[in-house]
């Protein structure tokens, strides 16, 4: 898994890509993929960077599709937990999965200045961490590692 968020590349395969997998995942499985959470996977996997629920909710309430605030988070909720949308702690914001449909525990670098997010793999099992929980008898399930700093881009345009 190569870390994704601040290179380019061909932007419309990660959208086309990451509905396909969460379609896919919804049949499969039984669940509801509906209009709304389409449209906010849609919206998050263009954006490429963390989005708030109200901002998600203004584009919403722009295209027809919702004006209050549990339209957004039920959509975001049923994202996170199905693994196709990540919250990012640090800015109460969300952001598309880089690597749907694949078992992982991501690292979140976040642009402290444009806010764009570059989702990267972790050992969390096999680093000092796993080590400290096997020590301690504790079964992780869940970790969230960010690291905020700045992305080449904004690294370039504060350069003297």
């Amino acid at each position: 898994m190569d870390p994704i968020g601040f290179h380019a590349h061909d932007h419309s395969h990660c959208i086309s890509d990451g509905i396909a997998v969460a379609d896919a995942h919804c049949r499969a499985n039984g669940l509801q993929f509906t209009p709304v959470r389409r449209r906010v996977l849609e919206i998050l996997l263009q954006a490429h960077r963390a989005m708030g629920a109200y901002d998600l909710l203004d584009i919403l309430r722009s295209e027809g599709l919702g004006s209050q605030p549990p339209i957004a988070y039920r959509a975001l909720d049923f994202l996170v937990k199905n693994g196709f949308a990540h919250k990012i702690e640090r800015l109460n914001a969300f952001v598309a999965c880089s690597h749907p449909g694949d078992d992982h525990a991501p690292v979140f670098m976040i642009c402290r200045t444009c806010n764009a997010v570059a989702e990267a793999p972790s050992q969390t099992s096999n680093g000092r961490l796993g080590a400290a929980a096997r020590e301690a008898g504790f079964l992780i399930e869940r970790t969230v590692m960010e690291a905020e700093g700045l992305c080449p881009k904004c690294q370039t345009d504060d350069a003297p």
